[in-house]
């Protein structure tokens, strides 16, 4: 008899899923269906792979999940003894190749991508690749399958904007420089989504595209995304220092309403119709990012302080300003989907899970 899911992880962890297999999402639509995950071993798609295995366990959805993965050894420490179970298979391989697989997908979500700024910096050709062929290689798969297909792009898409505005709309679009390498990233996610409107048009297919603002949640103690860095101060005790104003205001989303969201978007969202992921709860600077974390853990009796002491006083925004990193997720709020966790809570367990993934 195959091992359940709730007996594989930690409760912490499973808890967090659970909240994603039991949202209100039109689940029979994916009832016996093979689904075919990009990235399975990453951030989002890890949550994704999960979440349908539980919905196995719990609701009988005979769901089969096909998990792309690029490293053997990583996707088993990962997933553990859950590969051993008949409702997912791991594919070995990297997304820029032809997807080897006898088996048919009835939905893709293609999440692989190098999306950290490490990558932009040390491999920006196999940073806009993962894009650009890897995206091809998936939608040639999808015709092939004709499968409905979620395109995982990027707020990153929009460039630098002066709209004048608060927030940043889907029919929004700014300046990325093209010639520099450090858009690798940004200009793969922008090809890559004109790529799914092209495959739309000329082959009739079925293709979403969802643009998530920053995702965060439980990570390694190593990550270099700045809210890793406040979330790993947490779990090693230490006081969070800002060596500057933490000025930037940005739009941030728990893993979970991410992969809730991207879950809507593929089974109700509208073909080549962009959806910003983004909850008003969570729109804040990176300053008071690093506030909300101190805040969360009273007792742990942390503070916040500025390395220089000119940058303690609260920053002022202006709309002559860039248009800041907030997205209007209005679009998305009108197919029924809603976020459940607000900033503070989605810090609290995203520190419980590191502090027990680091005992």
């Amino acid at each position: 008899m195959e091992q359940k899911i709730s007996t594989l992880v930690h409760e912490y962890i499973y808890e967090d899923i659970l909240s994603v297999a039991d949202a209100e999402l039109p689940w029979e639509k994916m009832k016996n269906s093979t689904v075919l995950i990009t990235g399975a071993a990453g951030f989002i798609g890890y949550y994704l792979t999960m979440a349908m295995l539980i919905r196995n366990d719990l609701y009988g959805d005979n769901i089969k999940v096909l998990a792309l993965v690029r490293n053997r050894q990583k996707s088993e420490r990962r997933f553990g003894d859950a590969l051993k179970r008949d409702d997912i298979e791991i594919i070995v391989q990297d997304v820029c190749d032809e997807i080897k697989t006898d088996e048919k997908a009835d939905y893709i979500i293609h999440a692989a991508s190098q999306a950290s700024a490490y990558f932009f910096e040390n491999d920006p050709v196999g940073t806009i690749d993962a894009n650009l062929t890897g995206t091809y290689r998936v939608l040639e798969y999808a015709k092939a399958c004709n499968a409905v297909t979620l395109f995982v792009s990027s707020l990153k898409v929009y460039g630098r904007l002066h709209t004048g505005k608060e927030k940043i709309e889907e029919t929004d679009i700014g300046y990325l420089d093209h010639t520099s390498y450090k858009n690798c990233y940004a200009q793969g996610k922008r090809a890559s989504e004109t790529l799914c409107a092209s495959f739309n048009k000329q082959y009739g297919m079925s293709i979403k595209i969802a643009r998530p603002s920053y995702i965060y949640g439980a990570s390694s103690l190593n990550d270099d995304r700045v809210w890793a860095q406040f979330i790993a101060n947490i779990v090693r005790n230490e006081n969070i220092l800002l060596k500057s104003a933490g000025a930037p205001y940005r739009s941030f989303c728990y893993v979970t309403d991410t992969a809730t969201a991207l879950l809507k978007i593929l089974l109700d969202g509208k073909d080549i119709y962009p959806y910003n992921i983004s909850t008003e709860k969570s729109d804040v600077t990176i300053r008071n990012f690093a506030r909300a974390a101190v805040e969360a853990f009273p007792e742990k009796k942390l503070s916040l302080s500025f390395a220089n002491k000119e940058d303690e006083k609260e920053p002022v925004s202006s709309l002559m300003e860039a248009t800041p990193e907030i997205l209007d997720s209005t679009r998305l709020n009108s197919i029924g989907w809603s976020a459940k966790v607000d900033l503070k809570e989605g810090i609290r367990r995203a520190v419980r899970i590191v502090e027990l993934q680091n005992r």
